[in-house]
């Protein structure tokens, strides 16, 4: 695993997701209430780009077909068997970085949501 930079504490607020790319793979980080999580970025139903959703309460919600997950567990609201994979995360002097498979090349900042 490979650890990589996706932005600062500051910059991801509390209820809000941000897509960070390694390589070509996308993830999205998520605040949920301070904290800090990290899924794999493409939706399993069709492959959106969940970095580019929204938090609303305890969910992260796909922008392409609404289909949500809940923040802690990655389990999907209506198919339990709709996992998200999830990374390691580590905030140190309020940096966030996140744990990818070593494969991956550079981690870019794309927006927070």
């Amino acid at each position: 695993m490979a650890l990589l930079k996706v932005c600062t504490l500051s910059e991801l607020q509390p209820g809000t997701v941000t897509e960070a790319i390694s390589g070509e793979r996308p993830f999205a980080v998520v605040n949920f209430s301070g904290e800090i999580v990290c899924f794999d970025g493409t939706c399993p139903h069709a492959g959106g780009p969940l970095g580019q959703g929204i938090v609303q309460g305890e969910m992260l919600v796909c922008p392409w077909h609404g289909y949500e997950f809940n923040c802690k567990t990655g389990v999907n609201d209506s198919d339990e068997d709709l996992i998200l994979e999830r990374f390691p995360v580590v905030v140190e002097k309020g940096e966030i970085f996140i744990e990818v498979p070593a494969d991956g090349r550079g981690a870019e900042l794309l927006g927070v949501f």
